[in-house]
């Protein structure tokens, strides 16, 4: 299926997503690996936007959706989730993006941070930052046409949506850093995936950086 959806978990329709108007070359210019958070809240609409700068559709033609980052084949076997430590209105938990309807599903709910941070080799930023974004691929979205190719398109694919968050935090004044070292069996057990069919790429830690925070 195009769309992995929970329809027994709750879910949270996000707010219209708050579109910065920045100069791209500045956005390019400021981007840096931003480790060290400030612990302040973001507000739900910042988390709208980045979500959606990631993967969200930007219009329906003709049968077809189309999103802001690129998929080999257009077949976009990438899957967002999102571990939330701060944000206004929304209970900290692990949930999982639904493209289609442009809403939170939540996987699990409670303070994970600190166990995100321990499955991702002691990387302290999993916990004091606002947001972890956490990439998986279902695979047979892609093998089937791409068949052992595909192993090498689902983490391009990861990349593409990795940029583009770190792009649009930037426009929106937050930091982020881009997190590859994991024990992969762990976080998905967080996630609730099987890692075989499912299992984790990528993540990135996002949140308002302090002071000299960036390197």
């Amino acid at each position: 299926a195009t769309y992995k959806d929970y329809p027994d978990r709750p879910k949270i329709v996000l707010p219209e997503p708050k579109r910065p108007d920045v100069l791209f070359n500045r956005l390019l210019r400021e981007r840096r690996s931003v480790r060290h958070f400030s612990g302040r809240a973001l507000p739900a609409e910042e988390l709208s936007y980045l979500l959606w700068a990631c993967d969200g559709i930007t219009r329906r033609e003709r049968g077809y959706e189309f999103r802001t980052a690129p998929s080999a084949g257009a077949l976009y076997p990438v899957e967002t989730y999102v571990v939330v430590n701060d944000v206004k209105g929304i209970a900290p938990g692990i949930y999982h993006y639904s493209v289609r309807d442009h809403a939170l599903e939540l996987i699990r709910k409670g303070d994970l941070g600190e166990e995100l941070a321990r499955a991702a080799l002691d990387q302290g930023m999993c916990a004091s930052a606002s947001l972890v974004f956490v990439w998986t691929a279902v695979f047979e979205r892609s093998r089937w046409k791409y068949g052992e190719r595909a192993y090498r398109y689902v983490y391009l694919d990861a990349g593409h949506a990795a940029q583009n968050l770190a792009l649009a935090a930037v426009s929106l004044g937050l930091g982020s850093c881009q997190i590859a070292a994991s024990f992969d069996d762990e976080v998905n057990e967080l996630l609730g995936v099987d890692g075989e069919e499912e299992s984790v790429l990528y993540m990135s830690a996002v949140g308002r950086p302090e002071t000299g925070a960036n390197d």
